[in-house]
Order: structure tokens, then C-alpha cells, then sequence
């Protein structure tokens, strides 16, 4: 049984399930949240779940909603669990649920073969499983804006800007489930056609806060880079452990899921330098997050710290809430009604244009690359860039950096076909 269940906001509004009913007749639009608030990853769990909270209780505010029709946002508690992700799952899936947004990969693995019998689709922004970034063979799985493989090449892409990745060896330290292991099939097939080298370096989930044996290894082997695919504890302690070795942190990358404010924090000082890859701007400079601040939070009707507001992981559920407002939008004008379903949410998923134009009407100009939905393309193939902690705070240091599309395409899609090699009943789609 799932045992706890969060309200979501509706404007200033807590809408709980049994009062659902009486609202699903009005003008609506249901989009549950897969939150965790509790486990070993709520330190980044709250602050995602209040940026994409607060996102749409300020549409709700300042627009009514969208489209004309309200967004009822509602919580479900996973603790960051597998197991409660599905129950969490089946527990709002019949409430005319609009799309869902695991925050875990794990999670997201046990809903890609749910969503096309339910017809609701499944959004792991930048995160879950790569190969769903093929749309064809995966008509309900979307990826945007980038895969975990074109994340990769994206950092690899400035690691040869840097000094050339041929002739070096590479540490990869990754936390040890599924989550850390999902690049690893693109680095094997990279190496040798770039010419550099690969050292693994696995941390169990029982190890993330004593990773001395680990780090030992990283000082015997002597990689020229790091790139780390850390999550919660396992990030402050792998920057800990880096500069105990005298690690120059200039070379050390960690990928958008150990490289946040959270994570380097507990470090201060001694993380001088470390370099993490990031898809969504930082800071409340942007227009929206301050019409967030002005609605919500100032208002009142946030559970964030106002501290947290522009931050990394607040800003990223900000920008997750950003995807799917723009999709709703989309499918609204697709389809002509106020309120929607998963199936017509689909089609707005496919269709979206969050252009630099439309990027700048909705108060968030260089706050990420533009990207636009597509029926085959289902990452957008979007670009990340690089920022640094300086100490005390993030700094961006590069530009926007195109992922090799060329290299990980091909690769995606072998993925995918051997994804459903064994599934004769998957359900694909052509794309013209």
C-alpha cells in the first residue's frame, strides 16, 4: 500500500484524491508528481518537486492555468523506491493523468512498458533509459533534452576541447545500479574509436559516504579525467575524497545529477574548481522564476526554502514543469480542447516548440537551449553546457555543447531494437 500520498497545489488550493471528483468535470488538467521527500535522495528530491510545483501554482495564479483550464498537481511519496514508483503510479494513473515524471531511473524503467497500455506518457528528463530517445520504437517514452549518452558525449566533447581525449585515460566512478551503469555501454563503444581508455570505478549504494578504497584506486591507476555519475551522499564524498588525493579538480566531471548545490556545499573550498554538466539556467535573474517568487513563494503557497530558489535541482523541476506546460499547450491547440488526455498528450509531447523566441516570451531567454518536440526524435538532442564551483557558488564556463549526434544516434538505435527484440506485442510507430 502506498503510505503517503501528497496533495499537490491548484493555485493556492490543495485538491487531495477524494475531492478529485468534483473538480474533473471543470476545465482541468491532472499532472501527478512522482516526488521524494524522504529516502536517501530527498536532499535533491524536495527542491526538484518544489520547482515543479511552484511552476504551475504560478501559471495557475498569474494565467489561470493553462490554456484556460487549471493544473492539478498532485504528490505521490516514493521515497525514491521502485516499488512505491508503481503504486504511486497505479494509485493516480485513473484520474485522468496527463504524463509522468519518475525523477528515477529505476522507476522509469518499471513505466516504460505501462504507458502504452495506459496510454499515458512517460517524461525522464534527461535521465531513465537512453534507447527511449528513439521515438519510433518508443511512442511513450520521451527523453528531452538530452539522453544519458548524448550527456556523455557531450562531456567527452569538452574533455578533447581541453586537451584531446586520444592517448588519455578516463575514470568513470558511478554509483552502482542501474542509474551509474547506463552510460557505460557508450563509453565501450567510444574508446576505441576515439583512442582513450577507460577506468571503472563502481560505488555501492552502501558505500557512497566511504569511497577511501575507491579513491585509492583512482591515485594507483592515475586517470588524466574523472567523470563522475553520482547521486545524493555519493557526490560530497567522492569531491572529498578527490581532493584528500590532491585530484585536480579542474579535471573532475560530474554529470547533472552531481552537480548541484546540494552536493558541493558540505565541500566548500577544497571543491574549488570541480566542473559539472548542467541543460538549465541557474540563479532567479530569469523573469519566471521571479513571477515563481512573486505568486508562490512571497505568497505563501511554497514548501521551498527561500534559499533554494535558482538553485540547480529547483530550477530543474522548474524546467521539467517548463517541458510539460509547453506540451499541454501544444496539444491543446492540436486537439482544440481545454482538457486533455495522456493519449492527446502524446501528440503535444511530439509537437512542442520551445524555441529562443518562445523561450524569451515565457521569461526564461538563455536559460536553456531551445527544443522541440519530435515523433522520432524523442531527446530533442539538446545541448548542455558546463559550469564550476568557485567555492561558494556555480559559474558557467562554456557554451552550449552539441552532443555527437552522429556517433550516438546509430548506437541509440541498436538500443532500442534490442530493447524489444524479445517483446513480439511492443507497439511501434513510423514517423514520417
Amino acid at each position: 500500500m502506498i503510505k503517503r500520498l501528497i496533495a499537490g497545489v491548484l493555485g493556492a488550493a490543495v485538491v487531495t484524491g477524494a475531492s478529485f471528483e468534483a473538480v474533473q468535470a471543470e476545465d482541468t488538467l491532472y499532472v501527478p508528481s512522482l516526488s521524494y521527500r524522504t529516502g536517501p535522495f530527498a536532499g535533491a528530491g524536495v527542491q526538484i518537486a518544489n520547482g515543479f510545483a511552484d511552476y504551475f501554482a504560478m501559471l495557475n495564479a498569474r494565467d489561470g492555468g493553462i490554456g484556460g483550464a487549471k493544473v492539478v498537481m498532485e504528490e505521490c511519496e516514493t521515497a525514491y523506491n521502485a516499488q512505491k514508483g508503481v503504486e504511486c503510479y497505479e494509485a493516480t494513473k485513473g484520474k485522468g493523468a496527463l504524463v509522468y515524471n519518475p525523477y528515477s531511473t529505476g522507476i522509469t524503467l518499471q513505466l516504460i512498458p505501462k504507458a502504452p497500455v495506459d496510454e499515458i506518457p512517460i517524461l525522464s528528463m534527461g535521465y531513465g533509459l537512453s534507447a527511449a530517445a528513439k521515438g519510433e520504437t518508443f511512442p511513450w517514452t520521451f527523453t528531452y533534452p538530452a539522453s544519458y549518452w548524448s550527456q556523455m558525449s557531450s562531456i567527452l566533447k569538452y574533455i578533447d576541447a581541453n586537451g584531446g581525449v586520444k592517448g588519455k585515460k578516463i575514470g568513470f566512478i558511478y554509483l552502482d545500479v542501474g542509474y551509474g551503469k547506463e552510460p557505460i555501454p557508450l563509453l565501450e563503444a567510444l574508446a576505441p574509436k576515439m583512442g582513450f581508455e577507460v577506468a571503472y570505478f563502481p560505488v555501492g549504494v552502501k558505500e557512497m559516504q566511504a569511497q577511501s578504497a575507491q579513491w585509492l584506486n583512482v591515485r594507483k591507476e592515475r586517470p588524466d579525467w574523472m567523470v563522475m555519475w553520482g547521486f545524493g551522499a555519493m557526490n560530497a564524498s567522492a569531491i572529498k575524497e578527490a581532493a584528500k588525493i590532491r585530484f585536480p579538480m579542474d579535471k573532475f566531471i560530474g554529470n547533472w545529477w552531481a552537480a548541484a548545490d546540494v552536493d558541493l556545499r558540505p565541500v566548500g573550498e577544497p571543491g574549488k574548481g570541480y566542473i559539472g554538466a548542467n541543460f538549465s539556467g541557474i540563479g532567479t535573474a530569469f523573469p519566471a522564476v521571479q513571477d515563481m517568487i512573486k505568486h508562490v513563494v512571497d505568497a505563501g503557497n511554497s514548501k521551498a526554502d527561500p534559499a533554494d530558489v535558482g538553485g540547480v535541482l529547483y530550477n530543474r523541476g522548474m524546467f521539467n514543469a517548463v517541458i510539460v506546460a509547453e506540451a499541454i499547450a501544444a496539444a491543446q491547440k492540436v486537439t482544440g480542447k481545454k482538457s486533455i488526455t495522456g493519449a492527446d498528450m502524446r501528440v503535444g509531447l511530439e509537437t512542442f516548440d520551445l524555441s529562443e523566441a518562445r523561450l524569451v516570451e515565457l521569461g526564461l531567454a538563455g536559460f536553456t537551449a531551445p527544443i522541440k518536440g519530435d515523433c522520432a526524435d524523442h531527446e530533442g538532442a539538446g545541448s548542455v553546457f558546463m559550469q564550476q564551483w568557485n567555492g561558494s557558488s556555480w559559474d558557467q564556463i562554456s557554451e552550449p555543447i552539441a552532443p555527437m549526434t552522429d556517433e550516438v544516434g546509430p548506437l541509440l538505435t541498436d538500443a532500442a531494437a534490442q530493447y524489444v527484440s524479445d517483446k513480439p506485442e511492443w507497439k511501434t510507430q513510423t514517423c514520417n
